[in-house]
């Protein structure tokens, strides 16, 4: 298996994204929709024997957004502290002794909160080119390229991303692999959770490989979905996209001798 990892969640459904208007600094909640699909996600994803093991998580980062949050309240998830905000809604997974204990410390961060739409926001994209087309602007428009007016630019996207890499790279990532070469077997947590939103979860992977946002990453994630990043070699000098993660299953002894 391929670890340390990142998971990369995004928000469940909300009205905006079910209709395609750009969603940053507005605060809305999730539909009922996609509280129901995010719980499935959880249920399939999180567990001992799933892809997100709670007992492996280093440390889980959350966007400021209700969105995010309360879709991290939805994944089956346990934790030992209490919620950094008040909870946005009830679950099992809410109440102590409920859901999978978790025993990463979970920070909310500006750093992964969605890209700042400026002058776009709450409108879609067939929209913001009818929008700069009056203006006398090239209707051609990328974010990904051209940012937004009265928001942010690619530029400072990216300045807050790497922020975050290093952070992880450093604090939780290098410190597992080390260790792993020094004792001679695997610690029990480095893998890192992300909960945030669309566009800057693509951003952060493509930063997360090294490649610059000018031509945009040719990947999506629908609401609610999952993504995981890792490194090639267990190198953390080899960051690269896990385009197909596996299940954890735990080797009888006798069948671990023969792997």
């Amino acid at each position: 298996m391929a670890t340390p990892r990142v998971f990369i969640v995004r928000h469940g459904e909300t009205e905006w994204s079910l209709s395609g208007r750009h969603t940053s600094t507005t605060d809305i909640p999730l539909t009922a929709n996609g509280e129901r699909r995010v719980l499935a996600t959880g249920r399939a994803l999180v567990g001992n024997d799933r892809l997100i093991v709670p007992s492996k998580l280093a440390h889980v980062y959350v966007s400021p957004r209700r969105r995010a949050q309360r879709t991290l309240e939805l994944l089956n998830l346990a934790f030992r502290d209490a919620l950094p905000w008040d909870p946005h809604g009830t679950t099992t997974t809410t109440e102590p002794g409920e859901g999978l204990l978790c025993p990463a410390a979970i920070e909310v961060t500006e750093d992964i909160r969605e890209w700042d739409y400026g002058d776009y926001e709450g409108i879609t994209s067939r929209e913001i080119r009818a929008l700069r087309e009056s203006q006398g602007l090239n209707p051609d428009w990328s974010i990904w390229r051209d940012g937004c007016p009265g928001g942010e630019s690619p530029a400072d996207v990216m300045a807050r991303l790497d922020r975050l890499i290093k952070e992880i790279r450093e604090k939780w990532h290098a410190p597992f692999m080390n260790q792993e070469k020094a004792d001679g077997e695997e610690p029990a947590r480095g893998d890192v959770l992300i909960v945030a939103h669309g566009h800057i979860l693509r951003a952060f992977a493509q930063r997360w490989t090294g490649q610059s946002l000018d031509s945009g990453p040719s990947f999506l994630m629908e609401a609610g979905g999952v993504g995981t990043l890792s490194y090639e070699h267990h190198n953390i000098n080899e960051p690269a996209i896990l385009l197909g993660g596996a299940f954890v299953v735990d080797l009888p002894e006798e069948d671990q001798k023969k792997v």
